[in-house]
Order: structure tokens, then sequence, then C-alpha cells
């Protein structure tokens, strides 16, 4: 099948941004325009010598200056900081953004992308968790699509083809691992280790998803994100251990239809970048007699209450959920340095939420303000 996408990839040197380009290896209509990472100008060198782009962007202002060096021989620009992350966003050539930077960062290039009218593929979560408001409604006006790339969220979306109201859904149901700690209690988890922790059972990802996959956070995020890509805020979280069962759907009539596949995220990046097509894909083929029995839990929200204030932050709206995103980022960076213990990572979103008044309708500059707010709040602890 003949295919051919130019795309800009902002986090190419991250977990989801590396399968992005496996993908464009496998589909060479696949064009990369833009690339950008925080600090590894080690990796990027590589894959701009492999993929040629237009222009490459590193955070780190003093890399970005070690690799224009490298680059030098050339024809490829090198960008840095926040306004090389958005010039990536807005290359004239992309016609889709794959958004895989982790965290807040990720709001400013997404909304800059959707007003120079580039699909999303979106593998930032917390563009809507914090944004989702004004996120939604720019993609409403410049009429772009926003594709999720989150297993779970492409495992709806999927399971949504051919749903042409969305009053016919009574409730999305969104799966989970149950990361590394499943069963666990709080006196078992007192002495958690950052190495404990990025022990994910079933997938390979950074280290900051990986952590917030073991708190229960990184659902809690996911719930957030549905509510804004799928209009629909009832939404019920099971712990499915295989993680074969990717996300289901449940309707009014009270049929199911869920999407399975094997633990692979080149899946769901694929249909984002290929949608309303599918294309072949090799050694992810799911082996059902390997699994045997796919079972479901409900989520022990006593000891991972992480999602349950993530509930809240949903059904409170307004600035609460980005106090809840960005006071997680600062206990899982004070976690990882040994600032925090790892039941301090939900202690730090309680105490952020608690202490941080709510805005309804925030503007970029006031969701800016409760990021710094919660962070303060929490390296303070």
């Amino acid at each position: 099948m003949d295919f051919e996408h130019k795309i800009s990839v902002l986090g190419s040197t991250g977990s989801i941004g590396t399968q992005t380009l496996e993908i464009a290896r496998e589909y060479k209509g696949i064009q990369i325009k833009a690339m950008t990472a925080y600090s590894n100008a080690d990796l990027l060198e590589k894959q701009a010598r492999e993929f040629l782009p237009k222009v490459v962007s590193l955070t780190d202002e003093s890399a970005a200056k070690d690799l224009k060096i490298r680059l030098a021989d050339t024809n490829i620009k090198v960008s840095s900081g926040k306004e090389g992350l958005v010039e990536a966003a807005v290359i004239d050539d992309a016609k889709t953004v794959v958004t895989a930077v982790v965290g807040i960062s990720g709001l400013e290039p997404t909304i800059a992308a959707i007003k120079a009218k580039k699909n999303i593929a979106l593998a930032n979560k917390e563009t809507l968790v914090t944004g989702g408001h004004i996120v939604t409604a720019l993609a409403d006006e410049y009429g772009v699509n926003i594709l999720p790339v989150d297993s779970e969220h492409s495992a709806i979306f999927q399971s949504l083809q051919g749903c042409k109201d969305t009053n016919e859904i009574k409730r999305i149901i969104l799966t989970a691992s149950g990361g590394p700690f499943f069963g666990k209690t709080r006196k078992e988890l007192k002495n958690v280790t950052p190495s404990d922790a990025l022990k994910h059972p079933n997938w390979n990802m950074g280290a900051k998803v990986t952590i917030d996959s073991s708190t229960l956070v990184n659902k809690g995020l996911e719930v957030m994100e549905a509510k804004w890509l799928f209009g629909c805020d009832n939404i019920k979280v099971l712990v499915h251990r295989q993680s074969v069962v990717h996300s289901m759907v449940e309707f009014v009539d009270n049929g199911v239809i869920a999407q399975l596949g094997a633990p692979d995220m080149r899946l769901p990046i694929q249909y984002a970048l290929t949608y309303p097509n599918r294309l072949p894909m090799k050694n992810n083929e799911l082996d059902f007699i390997k699994y045997g029995s796919l079972t479901f839990d409900e989520p022990d929200t006593d000891t991972f209450y992480a999602l349950s204030l993530a509930f809240d932050a949903m059904k409170c709206g307004g600035i609460k959920p980005t106090v809840f995103n960005s006071a997680d980022e600062a206990a899982v960076e004070m976690f990882l340095k040994g600032k925090l213990s790892y039941l301090g990572i939900s202690e730090a979103i309680g105490k952020a939420l608690d202490k941080i008044e709510n805005i309804e309708n925030p503007t970029v500059e006031q969701i800016f303000e409760a990021d710094r707010a919660s962070r303060e709040i929490v390296y303070g602890m």
C-alpha cells in the first residue's frame, strides 16, 4: 500500500519518539520534517543524520550548541529552548505533529501546532489534563484532528469507530496493568526505592511514566484525558494484569467493544499516523494461547489513593487537574533524586490540591502559574 505522511516528532529520543521512528523506517512514505529532544544530543544527532529533517531542536541550550557544531556539515537547522520546540511544531512541511514530550511542556507547542492547522498525534496526556478546555476548542476552531497515541485511548478511539452519536456511550472502561506493586499494602510500600518502582511488568516506558504507572497516577491522568478526548466523564478503571485488553467502551444497550493486542506501543502510534487506514506490522501478533486467561480486578484506591484524587480533580475541573499533574511531576522528580519517599508522591499531590484554590476555565497563563505554585508546595515538603 502506497502511503505518504510528513510529520514532526516532539520528543524523538524518548520511548514513544524512538518507536515512531521505527515505524518511519518500516514505511518510507513517513517523512520526518522536524525532531526535538530535551538534552540527548548524541541520539538526536544519529536520528538527524538518518532521517534528514529540516529542523532539530534541543530544549537544553548548551546541548543545542554542541549539536549545532556536530551537524555543521549538514543543511539541518539546529534550534533550542521553548522557541525551538514551537518552531518544530509549526514547521510548514509537516501535516501531523507527534507530541511525545513529557509533562506540561507539551501544552504550548501543541496549541501552536493546532493554530498552524496541524493534526495532533497525542502522546502527551498532560496537554489535555491541564488545558483540555482550550485545546479541544482550538481543534474544533481550526478543523484539526486529535488522534490518541496512548494505548488505552487509542483502544477507546478504535472501539468507537462506527459509533455515530456519543449519546450511545454508557461508560468508558480504562484498563490498568496495576504496575509492579499490585496487591501490596501501604506498609509494604514504605521503603520502595526508585529502582523498585521502575520495574514495570509489561511495558517499556520512560522513567516518569513508569513511576506514575506504579502509583496509578498515570491512570488518573488518563481518566482526565479521556474526558476531553471522548466527551464522557463516566469512566471506570479496572486492573488488567495481562495488558492485552487495552480499554473498552460500554454502550447504552450494554454491549461492550474492546480493542485487544500485544503490549506494543507501535500499534497505537502507527494507527494514529495512518488513520483511517491500517497498515501491516511485523512481530506484534497476539498469541491467545500464551495468555490462557484474561483477568480483571478493582483498583485498590486505599493504597493507591492518587487515583481517587485524580477523579476528584476531574470532577472539580478548572485548575485542579493542573495542580494534580504538576504536583506529581515535582514529586516524582524528588522521589527519583531520593528527596521524597514513594508514599510521599501521593501525599504531595493531596497537599497541593488542598492548598491551591480552584479557578474555572483558566487561561494558559493561569495554568502555568498554577503549575509553578504546585511545584513550590511540593519542593517545600
